[in-house]
């Protein structure tokens, strides 16, 4: 088994600027050693080797190699160029966004935000606003095909960020984006003023709260994340928090096994509600709004790949896609 390194201080960057630091990783594991650049974004393929001890008992031990260092090859090249376009002055983007990141930015904040909260966020509005403007459609191209290869017929953008890092604050600053542009710019697509917010359970749906902008503790004040002269137009945004096991189908009237066993006839039980009908009773406050954009907080948690055996075709796809018109995970 590898010796364990001890690491007397594990912190080498600030939080509020782009990583310049991080540890080596060699055969062995982790190490000391402090390499001056950013670590990529990559992960470990542990392959565990067993070692057998007493009867029935199995330790395993996982070695460190090369080769067991897989690149996010994927997300390296969206990370550089998101950089190359800050360092540009993030051109391509309306004068709500860029005021918004100006504010988020100021060095001068009372409350400074991290620097992966706005890396979050600028990757957001990179691919929503500026990407395809910088000749990078081919990002956009390969989300859509990941996402036909992997989701059920649901288009998604996930950010992958560490357990302290402000993934609440970030769903402000997304939710602020996006009401804030739709509020002067009603017609364009690319904006909603609407949305759903999906929690692993009752706890964390309780914390959102403070996603509500009539809330008493909201972040868009208490975390500074809109200008004080705009909050009132956040006024617009319509927000549902709930939690994944309300979108699970009902049982719409009782009725015996028996009796739903023949009247099923081996298929969909009429006692049921209809995928259709799920929605109607999640989104009833929605009215006829379209354009919901579905954040799904801690997305690992309920996580559904798509079936390899359903194929969808035709009309059946299409039905599909306007259900579920987007979009994002975090």
């Amino acid at each position: 088994m590898a010796q364990q390194v001890v690491i007397e201080n594990p912190i080498l960057n600030s939080p509020f600027g782009e990583p310049e630091r991080h540890f080596k990783f060699s055969e062995e594991g982790i190490t000391n050693e402090i390499l001056d650049s950013r670590r990529i974004s990559a992960y470990f393929v542990p392959v565990p080797r067993s070692k057998k001890k007493g009867k029935a008992q199995l330790e395993f031990e996982t070695e460190w190699t090369e080769d067991r260092l897989e690149e996010n090859k994927f997300i390296n090249e969206i990370r550089a160029r998101v950089d190359i376009w800050r360092k540009r002055g993030r051109p391509g983007i309306t004068k709500t966004t860029a005021s918004l990141l100006d504010y988020w930015t100021n060095p001068e904040r009372g409350l400074r935000l991290f620097f992966c909260q706005i890396e979050a966020l600028e990757t957001a509005i990179y691919l929503t606003e500026a990407a395809g403007k910088q000749g990078d459609s081919w990002i956009e191209n390969r989300l859509r095909e990941e996402n036909e290869n992997c989701n059920p017929d649901l288009y998604r953008i996930a950010f992958k960020m560490a357990t302290g890092s402000g993934k609440t604050v970030v769903m402000a600053m997304l939710i602020a984006w996006h009401v804030l542009n739709k509020s002067v710019s009603t017609q364009d697509a690319r904006f909603s003023d609407t949305f759903l917010l999906v929690t692993p359970g009752i706890t964390i749906k309780d914390r959102l709260r403070v996603l509500l902008p009539n809330d008493p503790d909201n972040y868009y004040r208490k975390m500074d994340v809109v200008p004080p002269g705009l909050r009132q137009a956040l006024g617009k945004a319509r927000i549902i928090i709930t939690n994944f096991h309300q979108l699970m189908r009902r049982e719409r009237v009782s009725a015996g096994k028996l009796t739903k066993e023949i009247l099923s006839k081996g298929g969909e039980s009429p006692f049921t509600e209809t995928p259709d009908q799920m929605v109607r009773r999640v989104c009833r406050e929605f009215g006829n709004k379209k354009n919901i954009i579905i954040i799904n907080d801690e997305a690992h948690h309920c996580y559904r790949r798509k079936p390899d055996e359903v194929k969808l075709k035709g009309d059946e796809r299409k039905e599909a896609q306007k259900r579920n018109e987007l979009r994002v995970g975090l």
